[in-house]
This record gives C-alpha cells, structure tokens and sequence, in this order.
C-alpha cells in the first residue's frame, strides 16, 4: 500500500515541479491580479494569464500533441482567430469619423513609425528578421496582429508578443499622456476642431468594399485581416443581416477570444518565456509603443502648423490601433487642458486608420 502511495506521488505535479514554472505560476498570477483587481485589459489578459498558469501546471501535458490545448492552437498557427476577431473588431468599428475626415490616414500612418523602430531596434540586439518584425508589430498596439504575424514568423516567441503587445494596450492610459504633453504646448491641446460633416449610408456601404479591394490587391498578405475587418464592417452598415451583424460583436468574438487568449498564454512556458529575450522584447515593445504615439503626434503637429492651426495634434496619438482607448485617451488629455473640448470623434478617425495601417504593414512585413 505504502508503494502504490510513493508511485502515485511521483505522478503528481508537486513532486515534478521545478523553479522555473513556480515563477512562471506567479507570474501568471500577477497578470490575473492586474486584469481582475486593476481591470487592466481584463478581457485579454484573464485568458493570457490563465492559459499561462495552465501550461506551467507540470505534467499537464496540455500543449502536446493531443493535449486539449494543442487542438485549440491549431486556431492561431493555422491563421483562423486573429481574423475572426477582426471581423467582430470591424462589426464593432464606425469608420464614419475616417470617412468624414480622410486626412485621419496619413496619421494612422504616422503611428506606425513605432514598428520600425522597434524592428530595427531588435535587429540591433541580435534577432533575426523574421523575429525582429514579430517583436515590432508591437508598435502597431493591436493584439490579433501580433499574434498573426508573429504565430507566422516567430511562434517561439509567441507568448512573450503577446503579452508584452497586451499589457501595453492595456497601460494606454499611463503610457501615452506624457508623451503627448512632451511633444505638444498648450496652445496646441487646446485647439478646439469643427465637427465633423455627416456620412452617409452609401459611403459606409462602400468604403469597406473599397478599402478590401485596394489594400488586399496592394498587400495580398493581408487580405485575411483586412477582409475580415472589412466583411464585419459590411455587416454592420449594409443593414440587412443585423443577426450577422450581432453574432460577430458578442458570440463569436467572445468565443474566439477566450480561446486565442488562451492557448497564446499557454504558450508562454518556464523554457520559452524565462530568458534574457523576453525581457528585451518587453523592452523593444514599449519603445515600438512610445514610438507609435510620437510618430502619430508629430504628424499632428504638423497638419497643425499647414492647417493654421485648425487640428488638434493630440488626435494623432490615436494613431495607435488601440481602439477606442487610444481614441479616449486624446479625448481625456484635451479636456484636461480645456474643459468641454470634445476631440473624441476626431480621434476615432485615426484610431480605426491604425487599425488598418498595422494590417497592411504586418501583410508587407510577411511579403519581405
């Protein structure tokens, strides 16, 4: 009886446990305690989190072949989830303020200058190309696209992307505002915008076809994420398949997001996540962020200076696809500097160009 207790002990995972997955476990239950307590992206990071103490319970066995997790995350190396959640994003999305304000582009454009620098950054520290622009897309704050592209090209360092991509969406808040307040004076946050002319059914009808034809003929790579994003769009402003339309912004979003979080987390083990790399990445990604949100400001300042001074520069830090945070955040800083200035929906028209400036470049990253 006694032997038949000492093997079933070393069966279990206290008795096979090493340090390096106990740290892993609390790291685990840090990121639960800031997405539960401190509600920090808590939709993304509960799962992450989770999916990351799942994968360091020893003798779980959960991401071998056969394990439960294993076929989940055939979703993410097969291409499947992250355009999912672009057509839920794009179901959820009104491109009306790009429309209205088509300038928004270049600064959607702009705030992708933090990908390169963070390409270029990591290609400095010794990655190859390949993970290098895995590690920069960070800098285009949009969590499906990292996990798209780096699933493609680096999935070793899948987990550590993805949580470094979503904490730092998660921290728009803390880390964007000192660097708008850095790179603009007053005068310039408190430029009051006129509001913005009304769109019409007809051009929200055509703008998603139009926008799928153009950029998936001019980068096919991206064609997935774009054409998702753009599909689910159709279906909220063609105004006949509402119950399409209701499914990708509640059901099948959510179900997809649990399981990319997941099993994205669940590739964050003690061998993949514990190294001197995933500290650089989390670096790398943080500079492809601030890099973004000044990229983006810039613009602005200088569509302030050619518009004597009729744009507010602050809508370029929604640049950054972190949508609609991003977009809120510029709205908070200018009421802080001039209360009742409403840049809100001038915001939402870079936020969403974000959207579609990161897609395109992770298409052209994949292309090189």
């Amino acid at each position: 009886m006694i032997k038949l207790f000492v093997e079933f002990i070393k069966t279990t995972g206290f008795a096979n446990v090493t340090a390096k997955e106990l740290i892993m476990i609390g790291i685990s239950c840090i990121l639960l305690y800031l997405a539960i307590v401190k509600k920090y992206e808590p939709l993304l990071l509960v799962p992450i989190s989770f999916g990351m103490l799942l994968t360091n319970i020893p003798m779980g066995h959960l991401m071998e072949p056969g394990g439960f997790l294993y076929w989940i995350y055939r979703g993410v190396e097969y291409d499947i989830f992250p355009p999912l959640i672009f057509l839920g994003v794009g179901a959820m999305t009104d491109f009306g303020p790009l429309i209205a304000y088509p300038k928004s582009l270049l600064l959607g454009a702009a705030a992708q200058l933090g990908v390169f620098i963070a390409f270029l950054g990591a290609a400095l520290l010794g990655f190859n190309f390949k993970e290098a622009a895995s590690i920069g897309i960070i800098g285009g704050a949009d969590g499906p696209t990292a996990i798209y592209l780096s699933s493609k090209l680096a999935p070793h360092l899948l987990g550590a992307i993805a949580v470094s991509a979503y904490s730092y969406m998660a921290l728009v808040p803390i880390i964007q505002p000192p660097i708008m307040r850095l790179l603009t004076t007053k005068k310039e946050r408190t430029v009051t915008m006129e509001q913005l002319r009304p769109v019409s059914k007809t051009e929200k009808i055509i703008f998603p076809i139009l926008v799928t034809v153009l950029a998936s003929f001019l980068v096919p790579p991206a064609t997935a994420l774009i054409g998702c994003l753009m599909l689910g769009n159709l279906f909220r402003e063609c105004g006949v398949v509402d119950r399409l339309s209701k499914t990708a912004q509640n059901e099948l979003i959510n179900i997809v997001t649990i399981f990319i979080g997941t099993t994205v987390g669940a590739t964050a083990t003690a061998e993949n996540f514990l190294r001197l790399q995933t500290i650089e990445i989390l670096i790398m990604g943080l500079v492809a962020f601030a890099g973004g949100t000044a990229g983006g400001v810039l613009l602005g300042k200088l569509m302030y200076l050619t518009s004597g001074g009729k744009v507010n520069p602050l809508i370029g830090s929604a640049g950054v696809s972190a949508v609609p945070m991003a977009a809120r955040v510029a709205q908070v800083v200018a009421q802080e500097e001039k209360p009742g200035n409403f840049i809100l929906m001038h915001a939402m028209g870079p936020n969403v160009a974000g959207v579609i400036g990161t897609a395109i470049v992770a298409g052209v990253l994949l292309s090189l």
